[in-house]
């Protein structure tokens, strides 16, 4: 970091004490301080004597005392540095300065005046008031001693900070100094991959051990002038000076690399957790605060699908802003449609397959839009799950499943849940609240295998629970998912789902015809039913029959319809 005028500023974003900046900072011709600003003390180093005068700490022991001796119209003074600091309107993280003026020192041989540089930082509290500044003064040998220092502004310094300021603030003021100066600077979104799991795994003692470790790890990676802020518990935003000639994917990957270089060492040991980043440079690249956000996420987006630990550069030909807005605009459709009661069911019947008797219905979502037009789970579940709304459909979903029941007392129906709601206190409570009027004995639990089952034991647990209930549970979309034939017979599932993938074309595929086949033989083994999805002719049917499936599901034996077939 430099000021003005070339000169280098210590970076003093990361100190807390004075000890702090001697220990760092200090040399023999200057002096550290802390300032608090409650009661005006001013703690002065030891080697505030040599530099001030022997009776610094009696005679300068006060912030007023040492603004007496501030040679008037030779710059702003402390007090005008602190005011800078609030009214930058960054109250709530610490902030530096850089300041010149001239003081009055008294000596044997008559006041001798001295020219100094006074570098600090102001601390703020809860309240967003300066709460306490440390700081740093020099003698400035460029303002000569025979002459006063020309007067010359407070300068607020860009901050490299501490890593806990919200980012945004950060990106905001380097918006406004590049609107000003012109001069570009890059972004870097980087992200602590699997937060989740590292938590579930090893513990959050361990997990906040891991942040602030990669925090210091990013926090040494960043050059004079350059910041780093806080995004969300487990990212953070890097602010990089954009220098002539440089490479920024090569600095990018320079620095994810060097976070990465070895996995962090805890209290609990060593913790397998690595990021992953996204970047891009601003203006050129975005030039508002919300186009930053947008698309630096869209390349950190398209980094953790291509491969974690690694960094993408934003590219404008995968933007995902108009399909970022439609799919908001479709979640918040979803969302009112829930809130006024237009989400319903329709009803796919599923047929014994030897006798073609319907033996029960699929209950599947449908949402009504205001304007009367009806979207299917198809289109609706894909952005259900990015915006996590599936556990309001879940519920709303079984919760009409359960009123079709009580009207019907002739009818089974299915329904699917996703592994992630079987934990969702709303919907477990719901199932609790018919264990003792018969329904559950008329329902079926479609646990959809495309989402993988992360916790096998768990997922068994809460199957069991619900057979305690009076259900039967399924296993949906078999064969599409991550579901092995192991985990197939340790969850104990009443009825084995075969994908309509698979079914479809099984008379056309060879492939197809043996994995389904197979498919079904193996569930026979296992005491578990089958039932074959998107059946669409008669050759497909008869086909599966002979093999031994149980239930067949699609065209053939009848789609989705707003009122469930008789059986």
């Amino acid at each position: 970091m430099s000021d003005a005028t070339g000169s280098a500023v210590p970076d003093l974003g990361g100190v807390a004490t004075l000890n702090d900046i001697v220990q760092a900072h200090e040399t023999v011709d200057s002096a550290a301080y802390e300032w608090c600003l409650a009661d005006d003390r001013l703690q002065w180093s030891a080697s505030a004597a040599a530099f001030l005068g022997p009776d610094v700490n009696r005679e300068l022991a006060s912030g007023n005392g040492y603004a007496a001796i501030v040679t008037p119209g030779s710059g702003g003074g402390r007090a005008a540095a602190v005011e800078a600091c609030l009214s930058a309107g960054l109250a709530g993280e610490s902030k530096q300065f850089d300041i010149r003026y001239s003081i009055r020192l008294p000596g044997r041989d008559g006041a001798r005046e001295l020219h100094v540089i006074d570098r600090g930082v102001c601390h703020f509290d809860a309240g967003g008031r300066v709460e306490r500044v440390l700081g740093l003064i020099k003698a400035d040998t460029a303002g000569g001693q025979g002459r006063p220092a020309a007067p010359a502004a407070v300068q607020v310094l860009p901050n490299a900070g501490t890593g806990r300021r919200p980012l945004a603030m950060l990106v905001k003021d380097w918006l406004e100094r590049a609107g000003r100066t012109g001069e570009p600077f890059g972004v870097i979104l980087i992200e602590i991959d699997d937060l989740v799991r590292l938590n579930d795994t090893y513990g959050f003692d361990a997990v906040d051990e891991v942040i602030e470790i990669f925090r210091r790890r990013l926090r040494a990676e960043l050059a004079e002038g350059e910041a780093m802020g806080r995004c969300s518990v487990g990212s953070f935003g890097l602010l990089l000076r954009l220098r002539p000639g440089e490479d920024f994917a090569a600095r990018v990957h320079g620095i994810v690399d060097a976070v990465n270089a070895k996995p962090p060492s805890t209290e609990r040991g060593v913790v397998a957790a690595g990021v992953t980043a996204g970047a891009l440079t601003v203006p050129v690249q975005a030039g508002t605060l919300a186009d930053v956000f947008r698309r630096v996420q869209d390349a950190l987006y398209h980094a953790r699908h291509r491969s974690r630990g690694s960094f993408a550069i934003f590219d404008p030909a995968i933007d995902r802003a108009a399909e970022q807005c439609a799919n908001l605009q479709f979640a918040d459709t979803i969302v009112r449609a829930l809130d006024e009661e237009r989400v319903g069911l329709a009803f796919q019947p599923v047929a014994a397959a030897a006798t073609r008797r319907i033996a029960f219905h699929e209950a599947l979502v449908r949402v009504r839009g205001r304007n009367g037009y009806v979207l299917d789970g198809a289109a609706v579940i894909p952005t259900a799950e990015r915006f996590g709304l599936t556990g309001l459909i879940d519920r709303r979903t079984l919760q009409l499943a359960f009123a079709t029941l009580a009207a019907d007392p002739q009818l089974t129906l299915s329904v699917n849940v996703s592994p992630t709601n079987l934990d969702d206190g709303s919907w477990l409570r719901l199932m609790e609240s018919h264990a003792g009027d018969g329904l559950c004995r008329r329902l079926i639990v479609e646990i959809t295998e495309s989402a993988r089952l992360v916790d096998i034991g768990h997922v068994r647990r809460r199957i069991d629970w619900l057979h305690e209930l009076g259900c039967r549970v399924a296993i949906d979309d078999f064969g599409v998912g991550y579901t092995s034939f192991r985990s197939l017979r340790e969850l104990n599932v009443d009825i084995l789902k075969i994908d309509g993938s698979f079914v479809s074309g099984l008379v056309r595929s060879e492939p197809d015809s043996h994995f389904v086949r197979a498919l079904i033989e193996l569930a026979a083994h296992l005491g578990v039913t089958t039932v074959a999805e998107w059946v669409l002719d008669e050759p497909t049917a008869s086909r599966l029959v002979e093999w031994g499936c149980t239930y067949l599901q699609g065209e053939l034996i009848g789609l989705a319809a707003p009122q469930p077939l008789p059986g």
